[in-house]
């Protein structure tokens, strides 16, 4: 590979890339991605993949993008449970790229499906890599530490002993995590987006040659969404505007709300419920004759789409059940006046805006939700200042300093 280039070359894996977009990681990616070649002087390019019956298996297609070549591995829809994290004919095929293209260091983000024996394949290789880790995937097979009852996993650390009770094979749950952190250990920095993820990561056994805490960036305000923020409180009166986007899981606490607004004793305000799904199945069987208030399904949008959907409310409800790494609708909503009533939730509490003693605790019931709702209406004029959160532009300037020392010390020890 090569390490004498003016133009530094990343490439950024990741289990989704444009134009095949999901998921908040591939958002991220994505994002600093755009930055890193637009703002930093990085060439760019991807690897990322895709399912799809009528090509042949590990075939690759290229893709462009906003100047970003994407390289796309289309995998079989037929793979066994220890190809989905170590896949080596993923790996090769991905070997043969980077041999082609030449990059100078590579970052890696959600291996799902990918594999993590491209960790060793780029240690063969001498090239330098990041490890971004976005969830729990690296720690638990079902990725999220959501047991199977649907409640969240309390181990702290997280050990293979104690996933006994959840994992379909423990041994093969048993030899997936150790290769995992053994491919993991080879990374020269492994990122988390929190200290509560770093933190349970580190004391689960989780780590690389450096490890620090990459805080991930939203999309801030366009230079109209006060305005237009303004203009709706003025024309509804004041009638306060709840939102949710978590859906209807559980896990993200949703028959928590739905309790909460059946049972509170006023309907003067309105809420809204974004349809996340891809398939427009969340709310499609919803009966809202019971809750307070008048409920709106509101479509699924974009990133660029956001401001249209965050002008139209003023609490966001963030009800989650489970210790999340980050949290990224909480910070977009502060960053643009929106009040968050939440609970203590892992990542999602590590901003500016925080009040402990107001947080509500994992596993409370609508009768402890009650009263932070109609303190919210009690309070409807209330409009708090924008709150400062990291931007993907400063995301991207971290990352820029952290690949250019990559590249940097690699030259250096061809010497």
């Amino acid at each position: 590979m090569r390490h004498d280039t003016v133009v530094p070359h990343v490439v950024v894996i990741n289990v989704y890339f444009a134009p095949y977009t999901y998921g908040g990681a591939t958002v991220v990616a994505e994002q600093v991605a755009l930055r890193l070649q637009n703002n930093h002087g990085f060439q760019v390019s991807a690897i990322s993949a895709m399912c799809r019956a009528d090509m042949p298996a590990y075939s690759v297609i290229k893709s462009e993008r906003d100047g970003i070549a994407n390289y796309i591995i289309n995998m079989p829809a037929d793979r066994s449970y220890s190809v989905t994290y170590d896949n080596p004919e993923v790996t090769e095929v991905i070997e043969r790229i980077l041999r082609r293209i030449e990059p100078d260091v590579v970052h890696l983000h959600c291996l799902q499906d990918i594999g993590v024996g491209v960790l060793p394949m780029l240690k063969r290789n001498s090239l330098p890599m990041v490890l971004s880790t976005h969830d729990f995937w690296w720690l638990c097979e079902r990725q999220f530490m959501i047991k199977m009852d649907g409640n969240y996993c309390w181990q702290d650390p997280v050990t293979i002993q104690g996933c006994r009770g959840c994992v379909d094979d423990w041994e093969r749950a048993k030899s997936r995590v150790g290769r995992l952190k053994a491919a993991a250990a080879l990374a020269d920095v492994v990122t988390f987006p929190s200290e509560f993820a770093k933190d349970l990561s580190v004391r689960s056994g989780l780590t690389g040659n450096r490890t620090i805490v990459w805080e991930n960036g939203v999309r801030m305000p366009g230079a109209t969404f006060f305005e237009q923020q303004e203009m709706r409180r003025q024309n509804s009166g004041n009638r306060l505007v709840f939102g949710f986007v978590g859906g209807p899981s559980q896990i993200k606490g949703w028959p928590i709300l739905r309790q909460a607004f059946e049972q509170i004793s006023r309907d003067d305000f309105d809420g809204y419920l974004v349809e996340g799904s891809m398939d427009g199945s969340w709310w499609r069987d919803l009966d809202t004759s019971k809750l307070k208030g008048k409920w709106i399904i509101h479509p699924r949008f974009a990133q660029e789409e956001m401001d249209e959907f965050y002008s139209k409310i003023d609490v966001l409800l963030f009800m989650s059940q489970w210790k999340e790494t980050f949290g990224l609708t909480i910070r977009e909503a502060l960053a643009r006046g929106i009040r968050v009533i939440q609970t203590d939730s892992g990542g999602t509490t590590e901003h500016n805006a925080v009040e402990p003693e107001k947080l509500l605790k994992i596993g409370d019931g609508p009768e402890k939700l009650l009263p932070h709702l109609e303190a919210a209406l009690d309070n409807s004029f209330a409009t708090p200042e924008p709150v400062k959160v990291t931007d993907f532009e400063t995301q991207a300037a971290e990352m820029a300093e952290c690949l250019s020392e990559l590249i940097k010390n690699a030259k250096q020890g061809q010497r």
